[in-house]
């Protein structure tokens, strides 16, 4: 009898926790980052990242890796699991972390690294119709809408051709909202970073690797107990935000409503909505929150770090 778990892929994130951290693996990363920035990568190693601070919530809401290039450039990989709502200004605060730990004080300012913040998310992060987005520093004119360039001394000394190539960039992946068939080495990597799947036509750089070195069946038994577990953790999370989302949109609109029609006037019934929304999106939130505790609290997480996890006191955690 075959093995049930043959030709079935690890997860991305566990991966880069688990696996991709040995070099002989850096093949899989320097296939996402060749795909995704559209040149060459090689990895020259791995960098201390926050990762290694991780408290218990983020073992499975998040997870992240800081590599170096074989130019010096800095590559900040993050997956996220659950919703964060200011996770635009993360992005921010993780680039601009690097950009002022890596230059030792009293280096002149041509020594500030290049920075790529690479976010590899599962939930709906801001609105918007595609699933990659890229993002970058250019200056323009005010008044003539020029883009302001390097002068050829500047391009020659820091061996760029914009000034952008000299600010941090950032990719957003966004792979729940991928949903066709895969015709491009990216989208084939969308694929398998939504599904855990790798077709057997991918010829993406990295997949190959990927699909030999990332199988299921190549883990021990302890450690496909903690991967399963792992993906436990992930679908609690996710099934608590979509209900938190849902329970709270039901019950703002059912309220809104009942005060609308009390108020008998047009601007009576938006405001009355519009309180209504609000209270029933908090309700749902807290209700959330608690789930989410409940859940953490069962799988014997710490009530001190679900505390701090969740905002709920010691006190609320307890009898739940």
């Amino acid at each position: 009898m075959k093995n049930s778990n043959e030709n079935q892929i690890i997860r991305f994130d566990w991966a880069m926790k688990r696996l991709l951290r040995n070099k002989a693996n850096f093949s899989v990363l320097e296939g996402l980052l060749t795909t995704l920035l559209g040149e060459k990568i090689i990895i020259r190693r791995l960098l201390e990242s926050e990762s290694n601070q991780e408290d218990e919530y983020d073992k499975y809401n998040r997870v992240d890796m800081l590599a170096e290039n074989s130019k010096g450039e800095l590559v900040l990989i993050e997956v996220q699991n659950n919703n964060e709502y200011a996770y635009f200004q993360r992005m921010l605060f993780g680039t601009s972390k690097l950009v002022t730990e890596y230059i030792n004080r009293g280096e002149s300012y041509d020594k500030v690294r290049k920075v790529y913040s690479v976010n590899i998310v599962y939930f709906s992060l801001g609105h918007g119709t595609d699933f990659v987005y890229h993002g970058k520093t250019e200056f323009r004119g005010i008044h003539t809408n020029d883009l302001l360039e390097l002068t050829p001394f500047q391009k020659q000394t820091f061996k760029v051709d914009a000034v952008s190539q000299l600010y941090p960039e950032y990719y957003i992946l966004k792979v729940n909202d991928f949903n066709q068939v895969a015709r491009s080495p990216l989208e084939e990597w969308i694929y398998y970073l939504n599904t855990g799947e790798i077709p057997s036509t991918a010829t993406a750089p990295g997949l190959e690797e990927a699909r030999e070195r990332l199988k299921l069946d190549s883990m021990t038994k302890d450690e496909l107990a903690a991967y399963y577990r792992h993906l436990d953790n992930i679908v609690i999370l996710r099934d608590n935000i979509n209900t938190e989302r849902e329970e709270g949109r039901a019950e703002g609109k059912a309220e809104g409503r009942a005060e609308g029609r009390a108020e008998g006037r047009a601007e009576g019934r938006a405001e009355g909505i519009e309180e209504g929304l609000n209270k029933g999106l908090a309700k749902g939130h807290k209700e959330g929150v608690k789930e989410s505790a409940r859940n953490l609290k069962k799988l014997g997480v710490a009530i001190e770090v679900i505390s701090q996890a969740t905002g709920l006191s010691k006190e609320e955690i307890e009898i739940l």
